[in-house]
C-alpha cells in the first residue's frame, strides 16, 4: 500500500475546502458561514451541538456565527421540545435564496474535481470514498493489550 495514501486524502481535503471557501468567498460569504448554511439544508433541526461537530468547530464559535447569521435573517433558533437547554436550527426562507447563490458560486466544482476521469473511473472512485467513510466511521473495538 501506498504510505503517503493518508497525506494525500488529507491534503486533497485541504485543497477542496480551500477552491470551495475562494468561491463562495467571491459571493461575500465565509466557507464555514456557507458550509452552515448547506449543513443546516441536509439536516433541518438539529442543534448547535450536532452542527458544531459536523463542522469541526467549537459550540462556542458556532454559537457566535449562529448569533451573525440569526442578526442576518439567515438561521432561526427555536427551542428543542425535549430539552429545555437546548436549541434547534433551521434555516429561514431569506436562507433558500442564499443557498441558491452558494450552489451556483460552487458549479463547477466538482467537475475540476474529477477532470480527467471517466465516468467510470467517477463511479469508482465515488464508491471507494464510500467505502472508507464507512470504515472510518466504525470505531474499532478496543482490544485487550497483550501482557508478557
Amino acid at each position: 500500500m501506498d504510505k503517503n495514501l493518508g497525506w494525500l486524502m488529507v491534503d486533497n481535503a485541504r485543497l477542496l475546502r480551500r477552491a470551495f471557501d475562494e468561491r463562495v468567498r467571491a459571493i461575500g460569504i465565509t466557507g464555514p458561514q456557507a458550509r452552515l448554511l448547506l449543513a443546516l439544508e441536509r439536516s433541518p433541526g438539529e442543534n448547535q451541538a450536532f452542527h458544531a461537530e459536523r463542522l469541526e468547530v467549537e459550540p462556542i464559535t458556532l454559537c457566535r456565527m449562529v448569533d451573525r447569521m440569526e442578526e442576518s435573517g439567515l438561521v432561526e433558533r427555536r427551542n428543542d421540545p425535549r430539552d429545555r437547554r437546548a436549541r434547534l436550527l433551521f434555516l429561514t426562507p431569506r436562507a433558500a435564496g442564499e443557498a441558491a447563490r452558494i450552489r451556483d458560486a460552487l458549479s463547477g466544482l466538482l467537475d475540476q474535481m474529477v477532470d480527467g476521469l471517466d465516468e467510470g473511473e467517477q463511479a469508482a472512485f465515488s464508491r471507494i470514498l464510500h467505502r472508507v467513510s464507512a470504515n472510518l466511521s466504525t470505531t474499532p473495538e478496543m482490544q485487550e493489550p497483550a501482557h508478557g
